[in-house]
Formats: C-alpha cells, structure tokens, sequence
C-alpha cells in the first residue's frame, strides 16, 4: 500500500491492517487485497458497489453472468464473484 499511498499520492479510504486497503484514485477506488483475501482467482477485478448483492447476483445471471463464488459475508461487506458472458471476473459487494 505504501508504493500507492506515498509514491502514488493516492488517499486510503480504508485499511484493515495488512489484509485490505481502499484507494482514492480519482473517481475509482483502487483495491488492494493481501494473497489470503483474493477473491476472484485474478490479480485484478472491477468492483460494483450495489445495494442488495444477492438481487444483483440473481439479475445479472438471469442476462448471462455466472457464479463463481458467493454472496459471502465478511468483516466488513457482502461480496460475489460473477464472469461475464465473455469470461471477465468482477466482484459485486456491500457496505455491512
């Protein structure tokens, strides 16, 4: 996080300790998440902040997506994992 924060000049968000930060990058929150707390199988993944992921699970794959994993709560959020029609990995997630 310190390359981010201090050579980057991006502003934390949030920070639980050394599993998970959150970025200020400037109209996008940049990620980052330690090896333990990767949840999309990718070294990058988009992030949806929706209201109701298990609402959003069912609609988006009702249009095509699939489940990789999820909705599972953790400290801090709800989160899914879902691949797009083209096999692109992006997380859904919610403030708890």
């Amino acid at each position: 996080m310190a390359f981010y924060s201090r050579t980057l000049g991006l502003a934390v968000k949030f920070r639980d300790g050394d599993r998970f930060a959150a970025l200020d990058g400037g109209g996008v929150t940049v990620a980052l998440a330690a090896g333990g707390e990767q949840v999309a199988g990718a070294v990058t993944a988009p992030s949806y902040k929706v209201g109701d992921v298990p609402e959003a699970v069912r609609d988006l794959t009702a249009a095509g997506a699939e489940l990789v994993s999820g909705p599972e709560t953790g400290p801090h959020e709800v989160r899914a994992v879902l691949r797009d029609p083209s096999g692109n990995v992006f997380v859904l997630y919610s403030s708890l």
